[in-house]
């Protein structure tokens, strides 16, 4: 598995997929720093470390599904131009090997763009005086959360953009994922927890509460349900993938 994996990252090395990741994270992370600090100039009691973490987390909604199915799809293409999956087959390589190998490679760059989110976070808190350390707890709450969410999101992707030769699906998958990810804030509870790209927000370590008379942040407790639920997707979806791409005709 390990020579594997290290032959994946060997064949997207000119693909520049880091230099994408952080591309496009960068421009989420400064429309979320550049949100929070119009709400601070309004209201200097939103300078906190709960604001930042609100923010990046209900982005993500939109950003990551987009990300994740470009990586995968861009994992996935370079097989499928190159007409190279008989080639791969054909050696002693099983296909769950391979496909795993595949799935691993995109959820470690997708790793690296979060930890990147994270390292920005607290730079801007710093920068922002927010009171108080920075928050480990949220932080790693944060990332736990948000990393179950996109092995699920990854585990899609990667079954579509393997089983078609046509990446253009799988891309405007991701697009039709990132709209449901951001405006699921406004589906009831029992519908939002039917698509994986809700529970950006449903995970995140901080939540938004509306009053009469105001709104703060909040903490929000670790929804047990929630997480299972995110993790038993990502298996179903991880599995079903596996066992299609097996049993498929090269």
């Amino acid at each position: 598995m390990i020579q594997t994996l290290g032959l994946e990252y060997f064949k997207i090395r000119r693909k520049k997929i880091g230099i994408l990741i952080t591309l496009l994270l960068s421009f989420e992370m400064l429309w979320s720093f550049v949100s929070i600090s119009m709400s601070i100039a309004r209201n200097p009691d939103q300078a906190v470390w709960e604001s930042v973490l609100f923010s990046v987390s209900s982005m993500n909604g939109l950003f990551m599904p987009i990300v994740s199915a470009i990586v995968v799809s861009r994992i996935c293409d370079m097989e499928h131009k190159g007409n190279t999956w008989k080639m791969l087959v054909a050696t002693d390589v099983k296909r769950g090997r391979l496909y795993a190998a595949k799935y691993i490679c995109a959820n470690i760059l997708l790793l690296y763009g979060l930890l990147a989110q994270t390292v920005l976070m607290v730079a801007f808190g710093l920068v922002k005086d927010f009171p108080g350390a920075p928050p480990v707890d949220l932080l790693a709450r944060y990332i736990g959360g948000t990393m179950l969410v996109t092995l699920a999101v990854t585990a899609l992707q990667q079954w579509i953009s393997w089983a078609s030769q046509n990446q253009t699906f799988a891309l405007c998958l991701g697009m039709v994922s990132g709209f449901i990810g951001m405006t699921s804030g406004l589906f009831p509870a029992a519908a939002r927890h039917l698509f994986i790209w809700s529970y950006y927000l449903d995970l995140s370590p901080v939540t938004y509460r509306y009053t009469e008379a105001s709104s703060t942040y909040m903490e929000q407790p670790w929804g047990f349900g929630i997480a299972a639920a995110a993790l038993a997707m990502a298996l179903l979806l991880y599995i079903a993938g596996s066992i299609h791409v097996t049993r498929k005709e090269m």
